[in-house]
């Protein structure tokens, strides 16, 4: 009642006054005091967009449990679960049943072809400068230069001495055996994979 009566003062608060707003006002103590007097609480919805405020009720359930260790939080867990008669395994929506710790109706079936469809053959490798010699590392510098397109001596110094570091990505097998070949002249360990 007093927060409509101040809402109603400072609606008459300056030169113009509405009558709309006054008349609004009045329509809602009237119908607060006939809901039950003072001893009914309005509460004030909470704005779209933000978050609701917890209940305190359960807001002090979540720092109670919040404080236990983890054996304590393991105890709790099995007593809920007795108590609520929950199964062990975690429930998972349909369609994700051989996530859930089994494989699926038909994912025998499904594994058998699988076993007897050909292996997929990696057709791109990566090359990876693992380390060099320091006795030649001007020369896998000249070498870095040479046969990585847009490289200056700068550049490929800064390279090398990241190592380790990817030389080249989604290449060949062919082309990845010749970069290897060529850096390991130069005193380069090179990975493929």
């Amino acid at each position: 009642m007093i927060a409509l009566r101040t809402v109603c003062q400072l609606a008459r608060v300056g030169p113009f006054t509405r009558p709309i707003t006054t008349g609004v006002v009045r329509q809602a103590e009237a119908a607060a005091a006939s809901a039950g007097g003072s001893s009914a609480k309005l509460t004030i919805p909470v704005p779209e967009g933000t978050d609701k405020p917890a209940d305190p009720k359960l807001a002090a359930i979540v720092d109670s449990i919040a404080t236990l260790n983890l054996l304590e939080v393991s105890e709790l867990s099995a007593l809920l679960k007795r108590k609520l008669n929950l199964p062990d395994t975690a429930m998972m929506p349909a369609g994700f049943g051989a996530f859930a710790g089994g494989p699926a109706p038909g994912a025998a079936a499904a594994a058998d072809e699988e076993e007897a469809a050909p292996k997929v053959v990696k057709t791109t490798f990566k090359v990876k400068l693992v380390k060099f010699d320091e006795k030649q590392k001007v020369a896998l510098i000249k070498e870095v230069k040479n046969l990585l397109e847009g490289m200056n001596l700068v550049q490929a110094k800064k390279f090398v001495e990241s190592a380790p570091t990817v030389v080249k990505e989604d290449i060949p097998k062919e082309e990845a055996e010749k970069l290897k070949e060529a850096f390991t002249k130069v005193g380069a360990v090179i990975e493929i994979e």
